[in-house]
């Protein structure tokens, strides 16, 4: 044991101790309810800093990201305006068509693929990707930032609902719109990136089960939401990886 890890001292027998310990080997005093958590830094061991006071470093073969947003504007913005958008559908009782969804195959205006995730007609439906996005979304946004996270939420929609569109059979008449792509590719990114970060940790743990059942939730929507697709929800979710995979990347490149 060197001497720089003798830094602490028992108050009750006055010897210098380690600071990994969490009683005095030589009086058998307390010093602390519980031994500091350890995390790998090269080629060693060192006790990880309090969280309201440390700051992320990089470390060797994992990628680490500092605080990019304080709040998860871009989060809140996808879920309100979804919200907005079901409550003048409900109140008007106009078809889905009429708050951007997408028609096929009447499909001609290019905008409903950036409108179409925002817009449904079930509330079941917005409830289970706003619960996804609140969970998912803001983690990824509290890492890369808001207009980072805004870009990703748009190409997952987006992409997601040209692939849909693409997919579709023109007999009968389709009617795709919803945000299971967004929530899916929310989960994608949010896995990948904490999958980096957690891999170098001592002590901590990715959720893998969790994150499963709800990545399973998303992907059967279509089954219980008349105009989710599995398309557009599987699309989204390769785009949320594919971004997942490029933030780490860059992250781990600086």
């Amino acid at each position: 044991m060197s001497e720089t890890e003798l830094s602490v001292i028992c108050k009750n027998c006055g010897s210098e101790v380690s600071p990994y310990v969490t009683e005095c080997p030589y009086c058998g005093a307390r010093l602390r309810k519980r031994a500091p958590k350890l995390e790998r830094r090269g080629d060693g061991l060192e006790a990880r800093e309090p969280r309201k006071r440390r700051r992320r470093r990089p470390r060797l073969g994992g990628a680490s990201f500092e605080a990019a947003a304080e709040r998860p504007y871009a989060t809140i913005a996808a879920i309100l305006v979804s919200a907005v958008l079901l409550v003048l559908q409900k109140a008007t009782g106009d078809p889905i068509g009429n708050f951007g969804g997408l028609v096929i195959p009447f499909q001609e205006d290019w905008w409903r693929y950036l409108t179409a995730p925002f817009a449904y007609v079930d509330t079941g439906f917005l409830f289970v990707v706003g619960l996804a996005l609140a969970i998912f979304g803001t983690g990824v946004e509290r890492r890369l930032g808001t207009a980072r996270t805004a870009i990703l939420l748009i190409a997952c929609g987006t992409l997601g609902m040209i692939a849909a569109d693409a997919a579709a059979s023109p007999d009968p008449v389709t009617f795709i719109s919803g945000g299971n792509g967004m929530a899916l590719g929310a989960l994608a990114a949010w896995f990948v990136i904490r999958r980096a970060e957690v891999r170098e940790e001592i002590g901590e743990d990715l959720d893998v089960v969790g994150v499963a059942v709800g990545a399973v939730a998303i992907i059967l929507l279509p089954l219980f939401a008349p105009t989710a697709d599995w398309v557009a929800g599987l699309a989204g979710g390769i785009i949320g990886a594919l971004a997942g995979f490029a933030a780490t990347a860059f992250q781990h490149g600086e």
